[in-house]
Formats: C-alpha cells, structure tokens, sequence
C-alpha cells in the first residue's frame, strides 16, 4: 500500500524549526568541547570528564539529524528547478561561504590553538602566511593541517550530497525518483519506521567505525559518509510523505524513551573501566553499543521530528528570522568560542559563569554579525544569504508527485 501525501499547501515549517533548534544544540555542545577532557582546539584549565555525559546527550544524533532535514530541503528544492540549475544554485550558497570561511572566519581557531597547545608567538600575521601557504610543521601528537574548514566541514559534506541526489534525478528515468520515494516511506510504515533506519546505520557503525575513525577531511572519512550520505537520502526521499511524518508523530513518545535509554547505557558503557575485562569479552560488548548508539542516534531524531511536528508546525516572525539567521550563524560561532575562550583564560573565572558567558555572548555576537551582514548585499553571499531573504526551509507537501513535465522545469 503506498503512502497517501497531502495535496494541502501547508508547508513543513516544522523542518525549520528542527533544524534552527539543531544549531543551537551544536552551539552549546561547541562551548562544551571547551570544558571536557576530549582534544579540541582550546581546553579550559578546568576541563574533565564530567560534562561528558551531557555531550553523549546529542553527540550520536545532532549532525544526522541535520543531514536528515538538509535533505528534505534539498528535495523540495531540486522538485522546483532542473538538476543543473540546483546544482549551481547550492554550489553558490555552500562554496562561497565555504571558501570565505577558510579565508577569513576559521583561521583564528588554529591559530589559539598552536599559541595554547605549541607556545607559538609569531603573531597573526606570521601565522596567516603559514595557514595560506599550507605549513605543515605545528605538530603535537599529529601535525596540524592547514589550511583547514574546521566546523564548516558540514557545509562541505553538504555540497557533496546535493551533487549525489542532484545526480540521481538527472541520471534516473522520469518519475522513477518519486517511484523510490513513495516505496521507502511505505517501507517505513509503522514501527519499521524506527527499526529498518537503525539496522543499516548499526551495520555501518560495526563495519566501518574501527576502519576509518572521524577525519571530517572529506576523501578519507568513509564510516562518516557511510552514516550521514544514507540519513541525508532517507530525508529526501520520504519529504513529500505526510504518513512518515505523522508517523514520526505517533512514535514520538516511544522513540524519546528508547533514546534516553540508549543515552544512559552509553554514558555507562563510557563509564566502565575497560581495561579490567579481558578483550574477548570487550570484542563481544562493542558491537552491541555501536547497535545501542546507532538506535539511539535514530530514535532521537525520529522523537525531535515528531515533537516538532506536533507542537512547531506553524509559521511566524520568529521562524522566518531564525530560518534566515541560523547558517550566518552556524558560520560564526565556532570562531567566538574558541577567541573569547583564549581571551577569558588570564581572568581565571569559575567554570560555570565562564561557561554562561560563552554561551550568552557567542550568541549575541553570532547574531550581532548576523545583523551586519544582512544588510550589506555585497555580504550576504559571503555568509550563505539568498539576495533576499527567504521564508522557509521547506516547501509544500504535496499529495502525488509532480508530473513529469514539472519536474523537469
């Protein structure tokens, strides 16, 4: 039985809102990097194990889910203009940004970190001509490498899946793409909805996560690409399908407790002293939690789109200058992390009001730039600004696809 799809003009601004409200969830999970004994940038003199478990809390998720509605947008997006066209559309509003960010936003985070982790004391301007000319001598642990996109890597990864789906419908027969859409979200009726997505993203986490750990450096990452290329399709392919989305609505519940669930047993999993069991036993428990990680990284994203679906599906000034804002951003913050966290060290402030303070004033500054470069038009580009803004992630569902004929324009 195939998926009936609405023929309303209501548009899925719930989509919006899961993607605004996934960007500040990085945002706080960026100022959180700061504080936790993991390798970032910069670390706090006060970093330790315990925010870790509150890292776990979005850790597995937070980025598929952004692939997830990224792809959704993209259809709706390439349903409006020929593969050609969408493809140098999405080239000049992920490239462009990209390139600037290299240029001008991303170099100051590897730059407090070779001044913090190597003592370098050249200056910027020194450290500019290294960065530009790809110096490859700030070693520690590995060498640093450089130039580098840092953060912006998800823009990157996200041009790179519009050309595979711009790709798919240019090179699919007419109306075949739609044929597989309205196959994969009757696949996913019901409670197969939350078990068929995390069998595939389990099997990926078995395979591949000890093969190729996390590079983010685009040619060599293939457990990454293996995991969001997939989440990205699956969002493209079930968009137009109101019964997905209302099924993501009914499982809401459900797929938020099976999430905790596998969040709790992740942070117990990370807790246990591993190096007092034997390796038998441990090769016998890891592929069990990459299956735990990979249900709960689905489960909370099926959960944050059913709640988003039940209670975010309505339009207004707010969703429209968050919808606008949030990739100039997203451009941003990352850079005001680790500046104002380089800059607060000598003041020596407690953790937590430090960490307020990174959070409140990353915020107020990423939106202050925000402010700046929407009205400037020579900027807007430079940030990932349409000529003017735009109203909505997302476009209509619609109850049966396109003609052929309208695909194609």
């Amino acid at each position: 039985m195939q998926p009936a799809m609405s023929t309303t003009d209501h548009r899925l601004y719930f989509l919006d809102w899961v993607r605004i409200l996934a960007f500040f969830v990085l945002i706080a999970y960026h100022v959180g990097m700061y504080y936790v004994s993991w390798d970032w940038h910069v670390n706090s003199p006060h970093a330790g194990p315990g925010p870790e478990p509150f890292m776990l809390l979005s850790s597995p998720w937070r980025l598929a889910l952004l692939f997830f509605v990224a792809g959704a947008a993209s259809h709706f997006m390439l349903q409006k203009t020929a593969p050609g066209a969408f493809v140098r559309r999405r080239s000049l509003r992920l490239l462009v940004p990209l390139l600037f960010g290299m240029l001008v936003i991303v170099p100051p985070q590897p730059y407090f970190e070779v001044v913090e982790k190597l003592g370098y004391a050249d200056g910027v301007k020194s450290f500019m001509g290294l960065y530009l000319t790809g110096y490859g001598g700030f070693c520690k642990d590995g060498c640093l490498v450089l130039p580098t996109w840092n953060h912006l890597w998800f823009v990157a990864y996200l041009w790179v899946y519009t050309l595979v789906l711009a790709a798919c419908a240019a090179l699919l027969p007419a109306g075949r793409l739609d044929a597989v859409a309205r196959r994969s979200a009757a696949a996913l009726d019901g409670w197969k909805l939350l078990v068929l997505p995390v069998l595939l993203l389990a099997t990926v986490r078995i395979l591949l996560a000890d093969r190729f750990p996390s590079t983010h450096a685009l040619v060599d990452d293939w457990f990454n690409h293996a995991t969001y290329l997939p989440v990205f399709l699956l969002g493209a392919l079930v968009a137009r399908s109101r019964p997905v989305w209302q099924n993501m609505e009914t499982l809401r519940w459900a797929a938020l407790g099976i999430a905790l669930a596998g969040w709790a047993a992740t942070v117990v999993w990370y807790a246990a002293p591993h190096h007092e069991h034997t390796e038998q036993m441990m090769a016998t428990w890891r592929p069990i939690m990459r299956c735990v990680v990979a249900l709960c990284a689905w489960s909370a994203i099926v959960a944050a789109c059913g709640f988003a679906h039940r209670h975010l599906d309505r339009d207004g000034p707010a969703r429209r200058y968050l919808t606008d804002a949030v990739f100039p951003v997203y451009i941003a913050h990352q850079t005001l992390i680790v500046a104002m966290a380089h800059a607060f060290k000598p003041l020596d402030l407690a953790p937590g009001v430090e960490a307020l303070l990174l959070m409140v004033l990353t915020a107020t500054g990423s939106f202050a730039l925000y402010e700046a470069v929407r009205r400037l038009p020579w900027a807007r580009p430079l940030f990932g600004l349409a000529p003017r803004a735009r109203t909505s992630l997302v476009a209509p569902a619609q109850d049966t696809p396109p003609a052929p004929a309208r695909a194609r324009r």
